[in-house]
């Protein structure tokens, strides 16, 4: 048997890797400080953003969603039953995203499919997705203008539309 001995068994670390990472760490502590402070703003809140801009609601529908036993979403509005929409399997990846997760959270407080969700379009352009039942709200138009659509074509058309 083969035995080494080592008289000093030494890791060495360059500085310059460290120097970088400490860096790092204080300017994440110097940023969290300075919005802890006051020195910059907090993130936005959608509602509290547009009210303080006096955004108003230019248009709105209540909108429900069905799975289907071939695993199609089917979207109606949530007054008239109108079937708004047929997203086939492998089809409306963003719709199936955005609701499953309002649905979770309905499932976590043992609420149910009664109350229809609500689609608003405001006077700024921007559309929210938000369930009444958890005050939970998805702000649709922070997901680029091909999300942004599939939704605003769910929406009645407008004069401008037409």
């Amino acid at each position: 048997m083969i035995v080494r001995e080592y008289e000093k068994d030494e890791i060495t670390v360059h500085r310059v890797p460290l120097i970088l990472m400490g860096g790092i760490v204080a300017i994440s502590l110097a940023l969290t400080a300075s919005v802890t402070f006051g020195l910059f703003p907090r993130q936005s809140v959608p509602a509290e953003a547009r009210a303080a801009a006096g955004v108003k609601v230019a248009q709105e529908r209540t909108l429900r969603f069905f799975d289907e036993a071939d695993g199609t979403v089917r979207v109606e509005d949530g007054a008239t039953a109108e079937v708004l929409g047929r997203f086939a399997p492998g089809e409306g990846g963003f719709i199936r995203a955005t609701v499953r997760s309002l649905v979770h959270q309905r499932r976590i407080r043992g609420e149910g499919a009664q109350v229809p969700f609500t689609l608003t379009r405001w006077d700024n352009t921007a559309l929210t997705l938000a369930d009444p039942v958890t005050g939970r709200s998805v702000e649709v138009s922070a997901f680029g203008p091909d999300n942004r659509a599939v939704y605003s074509n769910m929406l009645p058309p407008t004069a401008e539309k037409k």
